[in-house]
């Protein structure tokens, strides 16, 4: 250790030529660390990074490239699936009336409590119409008199109609000699192309204003 420690005495720094064996050695390690670290810093850090994005983007075209090779593999099947889409959608469709079946629809309705022996107190529209996307709902408030099985009856009839109806907010009470129903009979219809495009206008004017 004393001989190492003597090659470090008395370095002349304007002539290391002249430095023995291992001081020379050990400076060329630090030189060459820093030459390194300079480069590492200035240089290399830079190509990493984009060898790293690089091979991140690499990933991600080759995970595109799946997802789209499985969708082109899969495509007969989505179009099939889409026209069965299509084919149920025209089917629910069908089982909203237009505007001109709804009075129509009113009158089956009024025919299916009848048909059971109920007696109408009330059968009136509730106010005017709600439109939704496509369609509107109207709403019919109703008041019926008749046994638990008659009314019973008529809910299953109205269930069965080829239109969609359904009954709400349903509340029964007790009269002298027979059950009264008040609820509230939703029907719906699906809007034409002129009341479809009257909501988008009316749309677009509400986000203009709102700009």
């Amino acid at each position: 250790m004393k001989q190492i420690l003597e090659q470090f005495k008395y370095l002349n720094p304007k002539d290391p030529g002249a430095w023995p064996p291992l001081p020379k050695a050990l400076s060329l390690l630090v030189l060459l660390a820093a030459i390194l670290a300079g480069a590492y810093v200035f240089d290399w850090s830079g190509q990493l990074e984009a060898l790293d994005a690089g091979a991140a983007q690499e990933k991600k075209l080759k995970d595109d490239y799946k997802d789209r090779k499985q969708q082109a593999v899969n495509l007969d099947l989505y179009r099939q699936q889409l026209r069965e889409i299509d084919s149920s959608f025209g089917a629910l469709l069908k089982q909203l009336p237009n505007r001109s079946q709804m009075d129509a629809l009113l009158v089956e309705i009024n025919q299916a409590g009848l048909g059971r022996g109920l007696q109408f107190d009330l059968f009136k529209p509730a106010g005017s119409e709600t439109q939704r996307d496509f369609y509107a709902e109207l709403p019919i408030t109703l008041k019926i008199q008749g046994s638990y099985h008659d009314m019973g009856q008529f809910a299953s009839d109205i269930s069965q109609l080829p239109r969609i109806v359904t009954l709400n907010d349903i509340a029964i009470s007790v009269a002298k000699d027979s059950l009264v129903m008040d609820a509230t009979a939703k029907t719906f219809r699906y809007l034409d192309d002129e009341e479809v495009a009257a909501q988008r206008r009316t749309a677009a004017k509400g986000k203009a204003a709102k700009k």
